[in-house]
């Protein structure tokens, strides 16, 4: 066995897969956690842990828009609610459904067909419960097994798609190979936690860091580790150009951000020189361009703004 087959088979990171990668992960994992916990996006899937239903969810969402597969899913649950009902039906009317809901790709209708008949006749009706297990079914490759198997059975090893990807290519400079990002996935996903923690990355990467990122506006639990806040560079695997960052209204509000969480309070103008250093009191990056920023932070509920002795004294919003 070879070092790298060896930090393959123990979940272990090489020195050279996450350079940004904090020693603290139980703080990086509570962060997330309790990110996503307090606020996330409602999808009809995320409530239930039926594998049937996640599996139509997953093979839906493959290349389709969430908010295109919400109502698909729904009318495709109402129809055939159960593996028993969709192995029953007629294959042509199942393909029916999935040409006239646009969900394209007509073959992922065939094969989620023949997987219910594979539970049906196989199974006896049981969903297997390991990704090992479900990927004997039709159609179902590895991503999609992992996430049956973590979002129905708290059993799955850590989910790696675009999303997930980039989030550990920016917070952590994960290098851009698939082998790199499976070893620090694995690394960062808490033991038995498999269900929250791979919705929760996923939705950091759909909510907070897209393509183009929303640090601040989302509130992402991880801008205190994060390499690219820190660095201004928001290129990632999927992202090849450098979005517009250098110079924006978000790099700048990411940096009274940073500097108000090494200070308890400071004034408008003990601020400005830290946020810029051309900061002027009375110029045009002054006092005034610097009350527009706080204002966005302050409607964002990210900052405080307190009137003190005729003056604006800041502080981070606890």
């Amino acid at each position: 066995m070879t070092d790298s087959d060896a930090t393959a088979a123990t979940g272990a990171v090489d020195d050279g897969d996450a350079p940004a990668l904090p020693t603290d992960l139980g703080a990086v994992r509570e962060a997330l956690i309790d990110w996503y916990e307090a606020d996330h996006r409602e999808f009809p899937w995320r409530r239930t842990e039926d594998p049937y239903e996640i599996l139509v969810s997953e093979v839906m969402s493959q290349q389709t828009q969430l908010d295109r597969v919400v109502p698909a899913w729904e009318d495709f649950i109402e129809e055939w609610p159960t593996t028993a009902a969709l192995a029953a039906a007629d294959r042509g009317d199942v393909v029916a459904f999935w040409s006239d809901h646009s969900l394209g790709y007509n073959n992922r209708a065939k094969y989620l067909h023949e997987a219910a008949g594979q539970i049906e006749g196989e199974y006896d009706g049981t969903f297997p419960e390991t990704p090992e297990a479900l990927q004997e079914l039709m159609g179902v490759g590895p991503y999609t097994a992992n996430a049956v198997a973590s979002f129905a059975f708290n059993n799955g090893d850590a989910v790696v798609d675009t999303n997930v990807k980039r989030v550990l290519h920016r917070a952590f400079a994960v290098p851009d190979d698939d082998d790199a990002f499976a070893r620090v996935a694995s690394h960062v996903l808490p033991d038995g936690g498999s269900r929250v923690w791979n919705n929760a990355i996923m939705e950091l990467g759909g909510v907070a860091c897209g393509t183009t990122p929303r640090c601040d506006e989302a509130g992402c639990p991880w801008r205190g580790w994060c390499h690219a806040y820190e660095t201004g560079d928001f290129t990632a695997p999927d992202v090849p150009e450098q979005p517009s960052f250098e110079g924006s209204r978000r790099q700048f509000r990411g940096r009274v951000i940073r500097v108000l969480g090494e200070y308890d309070e400071l004034a408008l103008d003990e601020l400005g020189p830290r946020v810029r250093v051309d900061y002027s009191p009375g110029g045009e990056y002054g006092r005034e361009w610097l009350r527009g920023l706080i204002a966005d932070l302050a409607d964002d509920g990210l900052v405080a703004v307190e009137e003190e002795g005729g003056g604006i004294a800041v502080r981070l919003r606890s």
